[in-house]
């Protein structure tokens, strides 16, 4: 990879980085919320859940105007509104006493800056590198930063909740504005290669993506969104458990809640370095991941145990980081610059679907069955190995 863009990729890493600790930071706090707050499991969960809903509807229509104006100056109005959507949760939570709804519309603002900003990485980055296999590798660290993200943010968001727990709010705004400045000063982006073209040939251009390419396309959406519901699904029925069941909080929580994603961390460095441009091999990763994250959700139906639900889930994330990042180099590398930002978005779209629907989804089959939960998330993740078997075909040509 060219040294002279390692800190265009830093930068860019950043980014999901920080998209991550904003919502995945608040997963050890949300009992603590629930508690001061007053509010019922369900009420709670769409604190998480909000921010992603507002995502899913923005998403592609960031990408479509990164994809006409050029993807730097849509990422960084994007984090402003996202810190701006921070700081009034922050506020709320501190200043009112009926905090809820308020809390809500910054979670909301936050999402609509999350919707301009991480998913435009992934087509920037398609567009800093000519080389593939410096696309995969990009992707991979992409992928894990977010992973990492992920892994910090349960030990970071109990940190800042043991001094008062509506901090990880405020501590947003801030990372914000780091990754604002990396972006301003450290990132070059290349100039558009092409005019723009009109909204109406534009759209006939997804058209005929989509009705020549959206097998595999309908397959790479489908699987993440899949990834995303188990994973937040699973966090948040553990991060539940863990304090109702064997009284563990505070930080302690944090470190056992970044177990799994220590490992989903380490899956996807690895993978982002070894899968290069080999199309086939990244559907081969994808499945074998696939299988791995079925196994594990499985194993876990027939036994409270948490020795067993945790081994389970550090084979999820192994599993799930095998995954992502060969999904992440399909979409990125089988799509034209042109229409590369919109597609590419839809796909981290489908991504917060699952991120949206995963917590709530849990929270009311938890209350049935454990049995019931993890048999239906292994029917689920079964499902995902049959799309990517059948439907997933790469064409070295592509």
């Amino acid at each position: 990879m060219a040294e002279k863009k390692t800190w265009d990729l830093v930068s860019l890493a950043s980014i999901p980085l920080v998209m991550t600790l904003g919502n995945s930071m608040l997963i050890p706090v949300l009992p603590t919320i629930e508690k001061e707050l007053q509010i019922t499991s369900l009420q709670v969960s769409l604190i998480i859940t909000v921010y992603s809903v507002v995502a899913i509807v923005l998403i592609p229509i960031a990408g479509y105007l990164s994809d006409q104006y050029g993807r730097k100056r849509i990422i960084i109005p994007s984090l402003i509104i996202a810190a701006l959507g921070g700081l009034i949760s922050g506020w709320s939570a501190w200043q009112l006493k009926d905090a809820y709804g308020a809390i809500i519309v910054g979670r909301l603002l936050q999402g609509v800056g999350a919707a301009g900003a991480a998913p435009i990485v992934m087509p920037l980055v398609g567009d800093l590198y000519q080389n593939e296999s410096d696309v995969s590798n990009g992707l991979g660290v992409i992928e894990t930063a977010n992973t990492f993200g992920k892994v910090l943010s349960p030990i970071l968001g109990a940190i800042l909740a043991a001094s008062v727990w509506f901090m990880p709010f405020f501590a947003f705004p801030v990372f914000c504005l780091i990754s604002i400045f990396m972006m301003i000063f450290l990132v070059k982006t290349p100039p558009l290669s092409i005019i723009p073209p009109k909204i109406d040939v534009f759209f006939r251009s997804l058209k005929y993506i989509f009705k020549n390419e959206g097998r595999w396309l309908y397959a790479v959406f489908a699987i993440g969104c899949i990834c995303m519901f188990v994973l937040f699904g699973v966090l948040f029925y553990l991060s539940t458990m863990l304090e109702e069941q064997h009284n563990i909080e505070g930080i302690k929580k944090g470190i056992i809640l970044a177990i799994p994603l220590a490992a989903l961390c380490f899956s996807s460095y690895i993978t982002g370095k070894g899968i290069g441009k080999e199309k086939q091999r990244m559907k081969v990763v994808t499945t074998v991941g696939l299988l791995i994250l079925t196994i594990a959700n499985f194993s876990v139906a027939f036994t409270k145990d948490i020795y067993v639900l945790l081994t389970a889930m550090f084979a999820s994330g192994l599993g799930i980081g095998f995954a992502l990042p060969s999904l992440d180099a399909l979409v990125t590398e089988g799509i034209e610059k042109g229409e590369r930002g919109t597609i590419t978005s839809v796909y981290s779209s489908m991504r917060f679907v699952g991120v949206a629907l995963g917590p709530p989804i849990v929270a009311i089959i938890m209350k049935v069955s454990h049995f019931i939960l993890f048999v239906i998330i292994t029917f689920i993740s079964l499902i995902a190995v049959l799309i990517s078997i059948i439907f997933i075909k790469p064409s070295e040509d592509d």
